[in-house]
């Protein structure tokens, strides 16, 4: 992690993290006390911020000269999500809002912290870094509990299966292109989480098995309060037989 070692030891890092969780906490927690016109046009207001996280990115590596197709390329799946959290947001059609809610806080907040940077503070890299992860996660947030679009039944099944067919895709561009997004063909050079899941490749075959459990930890709210919502609602006629 030397590069961005340095980055976190100043603090920047995780006091802009701190900055926007709190900013998120309060755009949620208005949302549902006093929900009304303004939700909606806070939501493509953080549509238009993570589209322009994109959109500088993109600048910036092509004016530096960065820019290759091995490496920049919105793939990685915190590229993609970011991506994916933009339209939600703008439109909040509900699959696009289950894949956000799923990938953000299964995918992306593991990116946030352990951060894949190589750069430090206050280079435009690092705070491309910093506001595109930390908006997916409040994008997420705000989408299903300020706005209370919450995952549907079935969802789990449905956005493992495209998470599979997703990694799977861009598990052949690699492959065509000689590439390593998503760390599929090889570890990482910075310590993240998938240390924790096993050396390559098999921390490949750990994803493929916590995927659809991690999913299901995060549908487990709803799932508890819809069963206790169900349980409380009793036919009439069922309710006099039991007096």
């Amino acid at each position: 992690m030397g590069a961005f070692t340095a980055a976190i030891s100043a603090g920047p890092y995780w006091f802009g993290v701190a900055v926007l969780s709190v900013g998120c906490l309060i755009l949620c927690t208005w949302a549902r006390l006093r929900p009304g016109r303004w939700s909606p046009r806070a939501a493509k207001a953080i549509a238009v911020v993570l589209l322009s996280d994109c959109v500088v990115d993109t600048v910036r590596q092509l004016v530096d000269g960065t820019w290759t197709l091995r490496s920049s390329l919105p793939l990685a799946l915190c590229n993609f999500a970011l991506l994916v959290a933009a339209v939600a947001c703008w439109w909040r059609a509900r699959q696009l809002v289950e894949l956000t809610y799923f990938w953000a806080l299964a995918g992306t907040l593991q990116g946030l912290v352990t951060p894949d940077l190589n750069v430090p503070f206050p280079q435009v890299e690092f705070f491309e870094y910093v506001i595109g992860h930390t908006l997916i996660i409040v994008a997420a947030l705000f989408l299903v509990v300020g706005l209370r679009l919450q995952p549907r039944r079935g969802s789990v099944l449905r956005v493992t299966i495209i998470t599979y067919m997703y990694v799977a895709l861009v598990g052949l561009i690699d492959a065509m292109i000689n590439a390593n997004y998503m760390f599929l063909r090889r570890a990482p050079h910075q310590w993240t989480l998938l240390r924790l899941m096993g050396p390559y490749p098999w921390y490949l075959v750990t994803g493929v098995i916590i995927v659809p459990l991690f999913f299901s930890l995060l549908y487990s709210p709803f799932w508890l309060a819809r069963r206790r919502n169900d349980s409380g609602v009793r036919p009439i006629s069922a309710s006099l037989r039991s007096r």
